[in-house]
């Protein structure tokens, strides 16, 4: 995630950053000291100087302003955010990006503002915001349309790619085509960069016959002397796709640490799974070492300002030192399931079993790291970061904007406290021997109140639909707040997997058993998973909010009252979940 998030900052740099040096070079690039100034900040920035950095930054800026010169000017104070952001000091950029914003508004530069919500996008992307970071960009498009500014268009355009290519491949290759179509007219020069990046897709979607044809247009780019950054990787694709695997990966390795994946996905489309499997640890271990490096420089960062904060603000001391044992507590909680669901997880078997069995932990593994990652660490650093802006006496917050950072804080704070109790009831039931069933549960009420419950905030393209087939007044004995639990993790499963379409809540009585079942009209679940769901940590699509635990404390749930509950693989048009209850 963090190399390419690093190649999306470099491509930003181009496009702004140099868009302002292009429209100053008739004039500028025949004055000596504004190239040395230019210079001296672009390679420190390069170098990862810091020190330097910012001197020659400040050299620049004070040459721009000394000439009015706005744009450029302007377009430097983003280049300091970008430095900011590979450095992965993610807080001090988004405190960066808010102060140029409120400049921008208070100087009333409405031209420049696309830059700021440009930074804007990359920091919420960055923190795992798709929707605001989709929204930024569009918003930057947008302006620099009203601008006229169409040659810096396409480089927009791909940001939400790469924002949207995981989560929607047809919206991306959509918007592929649109930056392809602005590119044609306004920078021309472009055009073979988003050819080449749309026949990446190709190959990993098996398009071959389409790669291939890409392929051979990107030679002849190169013929013409045109490039590509996705030039090597594409040459390492076309070496796989004929069969020359090795070769393949030797180019991909020259990538770096961005090459991890490529080599997997060579591996596994040459059918070599060991190799694969290999790559993805090398890959995990790479990816592991940047979170770290983040994680490190964001509690370091937070030490810094509880630092400058102690003497006037005691009492947000006090909060952020709270803050920093749940964090502690919350690293040690996750550490602990991850090697207890590892250890779980070991067999010894045949070679091949056990090869198949250690693929599937490692997947497992990561699905866990990723969802605890992004379920947990994220929103922790944005309750950090957003209750920093209070305490901060710069910071000049609107009404409004405290408000919604205010709502920000509750959100995450809520998510983080709903995953810990999902974890924590989960064991607390596994523990648990027998339950009381003396409630006296009448069908047809539970049914109608789960649908007005769900009902509430629920898109408009679904509805909730009631199909009793027992008598108004039916009732039998069980526990109603843990049957209700059940219903309702089995409702927000369809919810989550559900665009539009129906939820269909059903009581049938057949023999002495009372039959529930929850129907939707989703994406639905192939037969071959139909008992994998109930493990721990499961997720059929990795994208989901949640760590995988919902089906599984569902059926511990349904045990403890007697029952039985299962997926019904006979059902085709979603997925049914059916559970047979004793009537008594």
């Amino acid at each position: 995630m963090m190399n390419h998030f690093k190649l999306i900052i470099i491509t930003l740099l181009v496009a702004f950053g140099n868009h302002g040096i292009v429209h100053a070079q008739s004039k500028r690039e025949q004055d000596p000291k504004y190239v040395a100034l230019r210079d001296t900040m672009v390679r420190a920035f390069n170098n990862d100087d810091s020190i330097h950095f910012y001197a020659a930054l400040n050299n620049f800026e004070s040459y721009l302003l000394e000439r009015n010169d706005l744009h450029g000017y302007y377009t430097q104070r983003c280049n300091e955010i970008i430095f900011l952001m590979n450095r992965q000091e993610i807080f001090e950029a988004y405190k960066l990006a808010r102060k140029l914003i409120s400049e921008l508004q208070e100087r009333q530069l409405d031209s420049e503002m696309y830059m700021a919500v440009n930074m804007m996008g990359h920091i919420n992307n960055y923190c795992g915001n798709k929707e605001a970071a989709k929204n930024n960009f569009r918003e930057v498009i947008a302006r620099l349309e009203k601008q006229g500014y169409y040659e810096s268009m396409p480089p927009i355009y791909m940001n939400i790619v790469n924002v949207s290519l995981d989560d929607d491949p047809e919206e991306a290759m959509k918007l592929l085509d649109k930056a392809r179509d602005i590119a044609v007219k306004y920078s021309p020069e472009r055009v073979f960069d988003i050819d080449t990046r749309k026949t990446l897709t190709y190959f990993a979607d098996d398009k071959l016959d389409l790669f291939k044809q890409g392929y051979e247009a990107y030679v002849e780019g190169v013929k013409e002397g045109k490039s590509s950054v996705h030039g090597r990787l594409l040459e390492a694709y076309y070496q796989a796709s004929i069969g020359n695997t090795e070769k393949a990966v030797e180019l991909a390795r020259q990538l770096g640490d961005d090459g991890h994946e490529a080599i997997t996905m060579i591996y596994k489309k040459a059918g070599l799974w060991e190799k694969a499997y290999n790559s993805l640890n090398d890959l995990l271990v790479a990816n592991d070492s940047v979170i770290n490096v983040v994680l490190n420089n964001s509690m370091q960062g937070l030490q810094d300002d509880m630092a400058l904060y102690e003497s006037e603000r005691e009492a947000a001391r006090a909060k952020m030192i709270g803050l920093t044992v749940i964090i502690v507590l919350l690293i040690m909680l996750v550490v602990a399931l991850f090697y207890i669901v590892n250890s779980r997880r070991r067999h010894t078997a045949q070679l091949t079993s056990a090869y198949q069995h250690a693929l599937e932990s490692d997947k497992m593994k990561r699905a866990f790291i990723r969802n605890v990652s992004h379920q947990i660490r994220t929103p922790l650093n944005i309750v950090s970061g957003f209750s920093q802006l209070f305490t901060d006496t710069d910071m000049q917050l609107s009404t409004e904007e405290r408000r919604m950072h205010a709502e920000m804080i509750a959100k995450n704070t809520q998510l983080i406290t709903s995953l810990v109790d999902e974890i924590l009831e989960l064991s607390e039931n596994e523990s648990t021997t027998s339950i009381d069933k003396n409630d006296v549960v009448q069908v047809s009420s539970l049914l109608q109140t789960l649908q007005t419950e769900n009902s509430e905030g629920l898109s408009e393209k679904i509805e909730i639909k009631i199909d009793c087939g027992v008598d108004e007044d039916y009732a039998f004995r069980s526990n109603a707040s843990v049957l209700k639990r059940v219903l309702n993790i089995l409702i927000e499963n369809a919810k989550k997997y559900t665009v539009a379409g129906s939820i269909t809540l059903s009581a049938q009585q057949e023999d002495h058993q009372l039959v529930l079942s929850v129907t939707d009209t989703g994406v639905g679940i192939s037969e071959t998973d139909a008992e994998r769901i109930f493990e721990r940590f499961v997720k059929l699509d990795d994208f989901k909010e949640g760590l995988g635990l919902g089906l599984s404390l569902c059926r511990v749930l349904v045990k403890h009252l007697g029952g039985s509950v299962s997926l019904d693989t006979t059902y085709h048009n979603g997925a049914r979940f059916v559970i047979t209850l004793p009537n008594t």
